[in-house]
């Protein structure tokens, strides 16, 4: 039975992804925007509008070395062969084919992504799966992949729920926080002031990616940076009512908390900077903060010119908690190691060689689907 209500109680059944046939990244204004703070140092001619101004309905394809592909397919298998290991009921996505034909939308064509990073397209809420609002147009049908394992878990009695889909228009975003030049959340690598018009324009829609969301038992926090995301936590907070309590915080990162700040049990977070504490309810302000030392740049590995970079060296802040003592940590971020150790936690070192090229780290691989926790109040 689905039940996952947190992310540190005993955990017994998971999700793992895939990196099955992940060849390449389209870039296109869906891909520009939602990871616009990593990409303010590459090449200016793949940005948006210029794609857009060509005409071409069809995004430019960036390819991925499939080294770096084969390296990330095999250290995935591994997380997935080490949590079965452990005692835990692993699931796996539908592969993604080999040359998979392209996805279209109305007015818009997209090579397909595997669902590797499963956290975010969808919600789990205690009995509930929530299908949510995809921002970027290659990820449109990811959750398709995990059709068969969210039957699974219907047939059994949970409920199943999908956020109302956008049109993916280039009118359908918020553009003002990637326009702000003051904004601290960096910027696009070319100024975003000419949309292209669309017969299917519907105006600004929401957009929310499950990684948004910070689950604590009856307490949702919900990280807000821009129109698209308003709109999908008022749908959400309606979605929820009467069963769990939803606070907004606001420009805690550009889109995904989860590598920002993560709960390691009832009152501990794993931080990037203890700034973030006054950006949370105060209810939630007086837990400790465990912040890890600095990234040591020499644990990630060197990439060139023709690598897209899609993270900040933060990444390995997004650890997978088995239960409040156990949590899987990438076996190269030994500062965070120690310092976990350090406060009593028993760590589990995974290898994770890629996660700065394919946007993700174990959290963001994975989605809880049973967990001992309820709806407990841990205010």
């Amino acid at each position: 039975m689905l039940n996952s209500y947190d992310d540190f109680t005993p955990l017994s059944e998971i999700i793992v992804g895939s990196a099955e046939n992940y060849v390449g990244h389209d870039r296109d204004l869906t891909f520009e925007l939602f990871f616009h703070e990593a990409l303010g140092g590459y090449r200016s001619d793949w940005a948006y509008p210029r794609l857009a101004a060509r005409g071409s309905a069809k995004a430019e394809t960036w390819k991925i070395s499939m080294r770096y592909t084969e390296e990330l397919h095999e250290d995935v298998e591994n997380l997935a062969v080490t949590l079965t290991s452990l005692g835990i009921t692993v699931y796996r996505p539908l592969p993604l084919p080999e040359n998979a034909l392209p996805i279209a939308g109305l007015g818009w064509q997209a090579a397909p992504t595997p669902a590797l990073n499963v956290r975010d397209n969808t919600l789990i809420l205690g009995d509930e799966i929530i299908e949510t609002a995809p921002a970027i147009r290659s990820r449109y049908l990811e959750t398709r992949l995990l059709t068969p394992v969210f039957r699974r878990y219907a047939d059994a009695g949970a409920r199943w729920s999908t956020m109302p889909r956008p049109t993916l228009t280039d009118a359908s975003f918020d553009l003002s926080y990637a326009r702000d030049a003051a904004t601290t959340l960096g910027g696009p690598t070319e100024p975003i002031t000419d949309p292209q018009p669309s017969p299917y324009d519907v105006g600004i829609e929401m957009m929310l990616d499950g990684a948004q969301v910070l689950r604590l038992g009856q307490d949702l926090i919900v990280n807000i940076a821009q129109d698209n995301h308003r709109l999908g936590a008022d749908w959400l907070q309606r979605q929820v009512a009467g069963r769990f309590r939803l606070h907004r915080v606001h420009r805690m990162a550009d889109n995904h908390i989860d590598s920002m700040l993560l709960a390691l049990k009832p009152g501990v977070f794993l931080a990037r900077h203890a700034g973030l504490r006054d950006m949370l309810p105060d209810a939630f302000q007086s837990w400790k903060f465990i912040v890890p030392p600095e990234p040591d740049p020499g644990s990630f590995p060197t990439y060139d010119d023709t690598d897209l970079v899609l993270t900040s060296p933060y990444i390995d802040i997004n650890v997978l908690s088995l239960d409040e003592q156990r949590v899987l940590v990438n076996v190269d971020c030994t500062g965070l190691i120690k310092t976990l150790e350090g406060e009593g936690f028993t760590v589990i070192p995974v290898r994770h060689r890629h996660r700065r090229l394919f946007g993700g780290g174990f959290h963001c691989f994975t989605l809880d689907m049973r967990r001992a926790g309820g709806p407990v109040d841990y205010r």
